[in-house]
C-alpha cells in the first residue's frame, strides 16, 4: 500500500479521506499492524486501479481489462461453494483448512457474509485462484501464476 500512496505522492492522511477512515486507522494496515476489511482494500484497489490479486502479490498484472468495481456477496458465496465442491471437500474440511469456524464457510457461501481479507487471501493461495474473481469483480476464471511466473526478469 505505501508503494502505490508513494508513487502518487500521497499523504497517510490523504489515502485515509480517499478511504473515509482515520489517518491511524490506515497507518495500522500500511504498517501491517491490522488487516484492512474487504471494502476499504476495494475501494483502495478502484482508486488506484490494481486488482486484489496484485495487492497480494500473487501476479504481477495491475488488473484485469473486465474489472468490475463492486464486489457482491452472491457471487463469491457462489464461487466460494463451487470451488470448495471441485476440490471435493465438505464445508467442515474447508473451514479446518482455511482455520475459521465451519459456520463461516456457511455464511460466506450464503452470500451472508462478506470474506474476510486474511480468509480470502488463504483461499486464493492454497487453490491458486484469484482473489477478484472469487469476489465477483472479474467474471473469467483466473488461475494464479506460478512462483517462477512472479519472477521479473
Amino acid at each position: 500500500m505505501r508503494n502505490i500512496r508513494d508513487l502518487y505522492e500521497l499523504t497517510q492522511q490523504d489515502v485515509a479521506n480517499i478511504l473515509h477512515i482515520a489517518r491511524s486507522t490506515y497507518k495500522q494496515y500500511e504498517m501491517q499492524y491490522d488487516i484492512i476489511p474487504i471494502k476499504h482494500l476495494n475501494n483502495f484497489c478502484n482508486y488506484f486501479n490494481v486488482s486484489f490479486d496484485y495487492m497480494f502479490n500473487f501476479t504481477i498484472k495491475k488488473k484485469y481489462s473486465d474489472e468490475i468495481k463492486e464486489i457482491s456477496t452472491e457471487i463469491s458465496g457462489k464461487r466460494i461453494k463451487s470451488l470448495r465442491k471441485e476440490f471435493k471437500l465438505t464445508q467442515d474440511k474447508l473451514a479446518r483448512k482455511l482455520n475459521v469456524a465451519n459456520t463461516i464457510i456457511c455464511e460466506y457461501e450464503r452470500g451472508h457474509h462478506l470474506i474476510s481479507t486474511a480468509t480470502l487471501y488463504a483461499l486464493s493461495k492454497e487453490f491458486r485462484i484469484s482473489s477478484d474473481y472469487l469476489l465477483g469483480k472479474t467474471n473469467e476464471i483466473k488461475h494464479l501464476e506460478t512462483k517462477k511466473a512472479l519472477v521479473v526478469n
